[in-house]
């Protein structure tokens, strides 16, 4: 099995920064792309950023210039780097991952997306 577990979310001031972890376990030969997602109270879950096997990246407009995601060294890992954090920011943050499965040796074959338990963030002065 995977899992995925972030960390780092937290209460900050406006204009402050965090940085979110993404930390990936188990029966895993690789990370074909990662993503992180969002939900604000009475909301829907909403994508903010995108980081593809090749660290091509996107991001949702309202976080562009502000939030970098990138690929950890240690394998498996994944950051968000969230600066100049706004009130409209407070979610809670969800990791989300396409795995590839299998060993750090074997490949299966298959492909499992796989979601965090995610990790509040709240922007308040």
């Amino acid at each position: 099995q995977v899992q995925l577990v972030e960390s780092g979310g937290g209460l900050v001031q406006p204009g402050e920064s965090l940085r979110l972890s993404c930390a990936a376990s188990g029966s895993i030969f690789g990370i074909k792309s990662l993503a992180w997602y969002r939900q604000a109270p009475g909301k829907q879950r909403e994508l903010v950023a995108t980081i593809t096997s090749g660290e091509i990246t996107s991001y949702q407009d309202s976080v562009k210039g502000r939030f970098t995601i990138s690929r950890g060294n240690a394998k498996n890992t994944a950051y968000l780097q969230m600066n100049d954090l706004k009130p409209e920011d407070t979610a809670v943050y969800y990791c989300n991952a396409d795995i590839l499965l299998g060993s750090s040796s074997h490949y299966t074959g298959m492909i499992k997306n796989y979601w965090g338990q995610g990790t509040q963030v709240t922007v308040s002065s």
